[in-house]
């Protein structure tokens, strides 16, 4: 019986951190802000939607560690955005969002 309950209050407690620590995107007109971060249109570049061997290999092997990461473990798919404020040295966002397209139609727009 004790293990049955620490089984539950655990599983609650996950539940909790999963949905506490979501990762929030919000696009308007002037400003993207993921997370506690925020960036103006007018400075972001390419905006790429990554497939999972990609999103693999830029967390991995090709990751730069100036990069600005607001991405899920969990998540295998994420997004691309470059950075071109040239008084600020993070290169790209790597954003991991399912829905990687319809972020950059709203970059686009």
């Amino acid at each position: 019986m004790p293990a049955l309950i620490s089984f539950g209050l655990l599983t609650i407690w996950l539940v909790y951190l999963y949905f506490k620590t979501a990762l929030k995107i919000q696009v308007d007109q002037t400003h993207l802000r993921v997370g506690g971060a925020l960036i103006e249109h007018r400075y972001i570049g390419e905006v790429t939607v990554l497939s999972s061997a990609e999103v693999k290999l830029i967390r991995t092997r090709d990751a730069d560690p100036l990069a600005y990461l607001a991405i899920r473990f969990w998540s295998s798919k994420a997004v691309k955005v470059q950075v071109l404020d040239a008084r600020d040295k993070t290169p790209y966002w790597l954003i991991t969002t399912k829905k990687g397209t319809e972020l950059l139609k709203a970059l686009k727009s």
